[in-house]
């Protein structure tokens, strides 16, 4: 279903994009944005998924400023590798790449296109909605998005977040729900970090489903 194409970044820098599109006409764009494990199989299965969808799915390699072709497990020294990735990743720069993806997502539908993101890309969604041009975000478990509360989205924005979640502290979601109230913020019983990830020790099939469903249809809503 998908495929590898080259992305250009505003300042000249080209990255990888998996690409997956829909076998009829696409209903819209989506810019599926990595976790800090690359553009791995769970990212790409998310975008074959939203693709059947009817979705003309972007994931860019976000990582591709740094190294190439980067695709990690989620144990041992491939989840540090990934930690050190993201410590040296240039958040404005990671912006850019996102902002080439939502320009090819919009031009290969032929209409709107939004994000959605998943950890760091949770964390980029966010910053896609309040720095760039979606046309709505959509972030999982978001990490340290409560130092990016102050920031306002342009666009319609809804989260999804774990009850269980260690990484991630519970003041620093509602200190996004207090600054933002027309944010929609929803919560899971039983889920920890990476609830959606089917290769994680913490997926959750319940929550993944339920937010999948929650997802769908605030993307339709704000797309269609």
């Amino acid at each position: 279903m998908g495929e590898t194409i080259v992305l250009k970044a505003n300042d000249g820098h080209e990255l990888n994009a998996y690409v997956a599109r829909p076998s009829a006409k696409p209903i819209a764009g989506l810019v599926v944005i990595q976790e800090i494990f690359g553009v791995n199989q769970h990212i790409r299965s998310i975008a074959d998924g939203y693709a059947n969808d009817g979705f003309v799915a972007v994931a860019p390699a976000l990582f591709d400023r740094l190294e190439k072709g980067v695709e990690l497990t989620y144990e041992g020294q491939d989840a540090q590798k990934g930690m050190g990735l993201l410590q040296k990743t240039d958040l404005p720069k990671a912006l850019a790449d996102v902002d080439a993806a939502i320009a090819c997502a919009r031009k290969e539908a032929g209409g709107k296109a939004g994000v959605i993101g998943y950890c760091f890309g949770g964390l980029l969604a966010w910053l896609s909605a309040t720095r760039l041009h979606p046309d709505v975000a959509v972030g999982y478990y978001a990490g340290r998005i409560g130092n990016f509360a102050s920031e306002t989205p342009r666009v319609p924005v809804q989260l999804h977040f774990g009850k269980l979640d260690t990484h991630i502290p519970a003041e620093q979601v509602e200190s996004v729900h207090t600054a933002h109230p027309e944010v929609e913020i929803h919560w899971y019983e039983n889920a920890g970090h990476g609830f959606n990830c089917d290769m994680r020790a913490s997926y959750n099939p319940q929550a993944a489903a339920l937010a999948r469903y929650h997802a769908l249809a605030f993307l339709k809503k704000n797309l269609l």
